[in-house]
């Protein structure tokens, strides 16, 4: 969250950025750092604060912290570690120290609270994180803002604020309700994801025997909804057909908020070169995912994994180049113009050796500048590609009418 109110400051940073080239590269780029607008698509930190009782505002960074996987897979298991000696990803500190101005909080409903026979269980959980996240914003009113529009989110900036921003992860939180999507959006939700790794009643998920099924009836109403609303529609999660259907119904440019490329890593969370050039055609944003799994073809499948992890030990790093790799292959295909970032800090496993916390977002930033990257085109990676889709979204909300029949 850099400072831009200091005028001398700005100076200093101007004839930093217009110093020859024979200036301090690395000096260079983190200043570029600091001085862009930093977005991240997908933190799932908010699991942690609403279940685990977690502040912002604690040291989630600190060496002798206990790791929450266990507890996160298994909510059952006792002896839970205590709020505030959790490792975390992701804390206040680290992520002015990471230069983030944004961050989409994720809203994540787990499938134990979703059950078509217990009505209102998954829009309860919802509503709950959501509250918990906003409660971070009251608790910090001074490094915290929430942020539902492209305005609100430079405001943040301006004041030297992290804008809180929140995405429903898993349209399976709606319960086939357009009236709790609507009140998701009026508590602050800026896009959903359709599915998450499980099929729903509307549309089909990449993670489960669903991978063939597409947007029902009621999906196109769920996408054309959101197009009215100004939310974004979130690609992240869902099958090959429900992504294609998803571009012929939207109005409005789509994200994948935190997926890679598959030719590089064969996950089907990733998306592969014919869907990243439609997301180009379509004006949207592919939002690079951090985790190891989504980055490194020896991490992808339990036994592909297994297999490895017997042949060169438990040494497997993911790596920073790993990373960059596939930024520049998701900025060759689909184009420079349609790449961002989308960490899933908190929510991934095999986070990259130099990219295992938020604060070290400027390790990416130098590794892609090292490798040949303008610095126009790095503010577009770190987030202006991201806000100008927001944006785009919010144009098209405002020539529709909310009263508009969906159909």
């Amino acid at each position: 969250m850099p400072t831009r109110a200091a005028p001398l400051l700005v100076g200093v940073g101007i004839a930093l950025l217009a110093a020859p080239a024979a200036a301090d590269p690395e000096a260079r780029a983190r200043a570029l750092h600091q001085e862009a607008i930093v977005v991240d698509g997908h933190n799932d930190v908010s699991t942690l604060i609403l279940d685990f009782g977690f502040d912002l505002g604690m040291d989630g960074g600190r060496p002798d912290g206990r790791g929450y996987w266990p507890w996160f897979a298994l909510p059952w298991l006792p002896f839970r570690p205590a709020p505030e000696a959790l490792r975390t990803d992701t804390d206040l500190a680290r992520m002015r120290a990471g230069g983030l101005d944004a961050e989409f909080f994720s809203i994540w409903v787990a499938p134990r609270y979703y059950d078509p026979e217990r009505p209102g269980l998954a829009t309860r959980r919802a509503l709950a994180m959501i509250e918990a996240v906003r409660e971070q914003v009251r608790r910090h009113p001074d490094e915290l803002a929430l942020a539902t529009s492209v305005e609100e989110v430079l405001s943040a900036a301006g004041e030297d604020k992290l804008a809180v921003l929140l995405g429903v992860e898993g349209g399976h939180a709606i319960e086939d309700d357009l009236a709790t999507l609507d009140r998701y959006h009026a508590l602050g939700a800026r896009y959903m994801t359709l599915t998450w790794s499980f099929s729903h009643g509307w549309a089909g998920s990449e993670g489960d025997d669903g991978q063939d099924r597409g947007l029902t009836d009621f999906g196109r109403q769920v996408v054309r909804r959101m197009n009215q609303l100004g939310m974004l529609v979130d690609v992240s999660h869902a099958s090959d057909p429900t992504f294609w259907d998803t571009l012929a119904v939207t109005r409005a440019p789509v994200i994948a908020s935190h997926s890679s490329a598959r030719a590089l890593a064969p996950n089907t969370r990733n998306l592969d070169d014919d869907m990243l050039r439609a997301v180009a055609a379509n004006g949207g944003v592919v939002m690079l995912n951090f985790g190891g799994v989504f980055l490194d073809p020896r991490k992808v499948g339990y036994l592909n994994l297994a297999a490895n992890w017997l042949r060169h030990g438990f040494s497997l790093p993911t790596t920073l180049a790993m990373l960059a790799d596939h930024v520049e292959h998701v900025a060759h295909v689909a184009g420079v113009d349609h790449v961002g970032l989308g960490s899933d800090f908190d929510g991934t496993l095999f986070l990259p050796e130099e990219l295992h916390d938020v604060d070290q977002l400027p390790n990416l930033t130098l590794e892609l500048a090292r490798r040949g990257w303008s610095d126009a085109d790095l503010r577009k990676l770190l987030g202006g590609n991201l806000l100008r889709v927001f944006a785009e979204a919010e144009r098209i909300a405002g020539e529709t009418p909310r009263s508009a029949e969906v159909r």
